[in-house]
């Protein structure tokens, strides 16, 4: 194949031509745009087409020589534009997987930066420091693990580094998401291409001019792609015609590696002790200065076990593990006669088609072998099958040095089946060392309980939250939206006006309660009898403060009822992109078995709250080493698929949602801001005495557990064939969310809010631009459509919408903003 290929590239055969004679793609841009990058077809409902680049090192074996000059040529780019004062204080993050070795080498340019990856590997004693979504990916959730959190909340330039940037969706969720939590003046985007289309680019100017930031890009190359409507659709029937046909056969020239394939010889590199295998935890100037120096005897012991005779050798990283075997292979290229090669394997799933016009010519498949966070699954080694190779030098990180590595179906017998001599090169994986823990107080204090704090009674629920009651925190709903979106405030540094409901709204709120009471009932009936059918021993209810409260209520009451027995309950803070509070699950771990907390919530809309909640516990357990807390949350609807407990997957009104404060306790939502919350204390929140008149939040409880006692043989039956069920998330909510994101033009999942419950807190606490409601839904949405009224927001009807309705917060907000769609901003 590699010799057809090369003779290919001689006659002027583009690697693209295959997908764009049939699909109707095309690539225009700058000269030499189709040498960088040829086409593939992958398996992704999100986008069937691929760009392989001929000069990363992934896909396409290259000469590792030629992928570090790219890479390094950008990081000297970057240089320039900076000026050497700014280049000294800037930080490189590159992107998992397909970037980490691109930003390593855009680093190495700059000269003095250090070098951070994000990761899709958790690592036990490595905090989670924050994390970002990549939507279209077939593999969406990047972490960031810096050893020295320094990294991140310093004030340089921040290098972000991907191998294209296409749609820069990506990109925008990475700098919303860190802007929030480390807000700085400058960015600079590096790619190998940019390939976004006009509307994109301004998209990114905009964006800036919100955060008020400085965004630069540098690239090698840029054009764009031209895509027919049908692309999507078309590009999946043909890739499923293809894997029709090679369906039963083996991926790759050659028949299946046999049930005993002798030891695969290993190579010593005699790594440098403590030296990190690259940039999960951070990667320094020192740390390369280590590696530069340890570099030549280590490629010296990989070239004296390299056969005799050997013409033509591939060294072959491993998924985020690039860096470490690229600077192998230069250093291999530079003191062996043989032509080197260099790729590394892969997550992502790609056809494979054997034709010179076509980037992707052959694929071995094997199955991961370095233990995945998300579970088990293929991995692929592309174009190097049948591309005469003499020899092959894999080079993994000791947590990828398993069993599954060695397996008969492993990659080390399905490279042997292909190339005559296969080594094993193992990097110590590098694990940050385990942070002392800060000094704490001995006693955390007590739960605040009603009627001192709160309008339930005292045994109903105990708050694991300080009282903030004299603080005035409220501002108006356009600045705290203002400030949010410009990353100049998180949302629970200030509270929004308490929502103050008209005689009108009200007596809907009342007409509701009436309505659903008895499926509130049932839903609280289930959920309870799965929660206590699961847990043995005495389950801890540990609600999600505020709107997990009433339910955590319900939940108790449903178990003295029916079962005679008195849970203990709690209510504790969360915090999107801040996480639960820590110090409330020490509280709660000096006191109970952790293993006996269920966390309880109201609803799910696109499970953000349930991704936030299990970053939370394993943050714990690095910095305190408490184990036993179950991420999973037990809510009464699930419309987003996004749990295992629940009473219902409905999308339905919940009355509870309808008011704030005052169904809630008079509880305010929580807070947290570092004047007011020390390192030692818990979140806090307001209680809302004066008014009392106002609080109906005994008239809800009330009005659902008097119903408890006409659903028990509903619950009885439904809670039964829930337990035999299949219960396992979908998360077909988040899948919905970034749908409406990209076709109505946010591309801001965080303002997409879906479900009934959430899109009444759209209306009442923050700046709504629109409602999308399901098509012939009924009274679950009166509230809805009377709170749209009052605030001028259209309602437009939507078929085959997932939830019943879904609220969608103003984009790019400023009090300045003008025009029905939302979008126009004056200056």
């Amino acid at each position: 194949m590699d010799e057809e290929a090369r003779a290919g590239r001689r006659r002027g055969v583009w690697s693209g031509s295959w997908v764009a004679e049939r699909l109707g793609v095309e690539l225009a841009g700058d000269d030499g745009l189709t040498d960088l990058l040829g086409l593939a077809l992958r398996r992704n409902p999100k986008r069937s087409h691929l760009l392989v680049s001929n000069v990363l090192g992934k896909h396409v074996p290259q000469s590792p020589s030629v992928v570090y000059h790219h890479g390094f040529a950008l990081g000297r780019r970057v240089r320039e534009l900076l000026g050497a004062e700014e280049a000294g204080t800037a930080v490189v993050l590159g992107y998992a997987e397909t970037a980490t070795g691109l930003g390593h080498s855009v680093a190495d340019g700059l000269g003095t930066a250090p070098c951070l990856h994000s990761t899709r590997r958790p690592v036990a004693g490595a905090a989670r420091a924050g994390g970002f979504e990549e939507s279209h990916s077939h593999a969406t959730s990047h972490l960031l693990l810096p050893e020295d959190p320094a990294l991140l909340s310093g004030h340089g330039p921040l290098v972000l580094v991907d191998d294209e940037f296409s749609t820069g969706n990506t990109v925008l969720n990475t700098i919303r998401a860190l802007h929030e939590r480390y807000p700085r003046k400058r960015y600079v985007v590096v790619a190998l291409v940019d390939m976004r289309s006009p509307a994109d680019a301004d998209r990114l100017d905009d964006f800036a001019r919100e955060i008020g930031a400085r965004v630069d890009l540098v690239a090698s190359a840029s054009g764009t792609v031209r895509l027919p409507a049908d692309v999507l659709a078309e590009g999946q029937r043909l890739v499923a015609r293809h894997e029709a046909v090679a369906s039963g056969a083996r991926d790759g020239a050659g028949s299946p590696a046999g049930p005993a394939a002798p030891p695969v010889p290993r190579i010593d590199l005699r790594w440098p002790p403590g030296l990190p295998d690259g940039g999960r935890h951070g990667f320094t100037p020192a740390h390369r200065a280590r590696l530069e120096s340890a570099l030549p005897a280590m490629a010296a012991r990989v070239a004296g076990a390299l056969p005799g005779g050997v013409r033509r050798v591939l060294v072959l990283g491993c998924e985020e593990l690039m860096y470490a075997p690229l600077r192998l292979a230069c250093e291999l290229e530079r003191i062996v006669g043989a032509e080197v090669r260099y790729s590394t394997t892969t997550r992502s799933p790609v056809l494979a088609v054997d034709d010179p016009g076509y980037a992707i010519r052959t694929r071995l498949v094997f199955p991961a072998h370095d233990d995945p966070a998300d579970g088990p699954g293929e991995r692929y080694a592309y174009n190097v099958a049948g591309a005469g190779f003499d020899a092959v030098v894999a080079v993994v990180d000791s947590v990828a040095d398993t069993p599954a590595l060695h397996a008969p179906d492993g990659l080390l017998a399905q490279l042997a089946a292909h190339v005559p001599d296969v080594r094993l090169a193992v990097v110590p994986s590098y694990v940050p060392a385990s942070p002392h823990a800060p000094e704490r107080p001995a006693m955390l204090s007590e739960p605040l309980r009603g009627p001192a704090f709160s309008s339930y009674a005292p045994d109903e629920v105990g708050w694991l939250l300080q009282d903030l009651s004299d603080v005035t925190l409220e501002a108006p709903t356009e600045e705290r939206e203002e400030a949010i979106q410009s990353g100049g405030a998180h949302y629970a540094e200030s509270l929004p006006v308490e929502y103050q409901p008209s005689e009108q709204y009200q007596e809907l709120f009342h007409a509701a309660l009436r309505a659903s009471a008895a499926r509130l009932a049932q839903a609280v009936g289930t959920v309870t009898e799965i929660v206590l059918a699961e847990r043995a021993g005495r389950p801890v209810l540990v609600s999600l403060a505020r709107a997990g409260t009433p339910v955590g209520i319900l939940m108790r009451r449903w178990a003295q009822f029916r079962h005679g027995l008195d849970l203990p309950h709690y209510a504790v803070s969360i915090v999107r992109g801040r996480g639960i509070d820590a110090n409330a699950l020490r509280w709660l771990a000096d006191r109970h078995d952790p293993a006996d907390a269920v966390f309880v919530d109201g609803w799910t809309g696109k499970g953000a709250i349930s991704r936030e909640l299990a970053a939370a516990l394993r943050d714990l357990e690095t910095s305190d080493g408490i184990t036993g807390f179950s991420p999973e949350i037990a809510v009464l609807a699930d419309p987003g698929s996004c749990v295992r407990t629940y009473g219902t997957r409905e999308d339905f009104l919940i009355p509870s949602a309808c008011l704030n404060s005052t169904v809630s306790g008079l509880i305010s939502r929580t807070v947290l801001r570092a004047d007011l919350v020390g390192p030692h204390d818990f979140h806090g929140a307001k209680f809302y005495r004066e008014l009392a008149g106002a609080d109906v939040s005994a008239a809800f409880l009330d009005a659902v557990s008097a119903r408890f006692t006409e659903v028990v043989d509903t619950v009885a039956t439904r809670a039964k064939e829930l337990l035999g069920a299949d219960r396992e998330p979908t998360w077909a909510g988040w899948a919905a969310v970034e749908r409406i994101s990209e076709e109505y033009g946010i591309h801001d999942v965080n303002l997409v809010k879906p479900g009934v419950g959430e899109t009444t807190r759209v209306l009442l606490r923050r700046v709504p631009w629109k409602v999308l409601a399901r098509a012939g839904a009924g009274s679950d949405l009166d509230h809805v459509r009377l709170l749209a009224e009052q605030r001028g927001v259209p309602v437009e009807e939507v078929a085959d919408l997932p939830y019943s309705c879904v609220g969608l917060i103003h984009p790019r907000y400023t009090r300045g903003a003008t025009g029905a769609d939302g979008k126009a901003v004056t200056a």
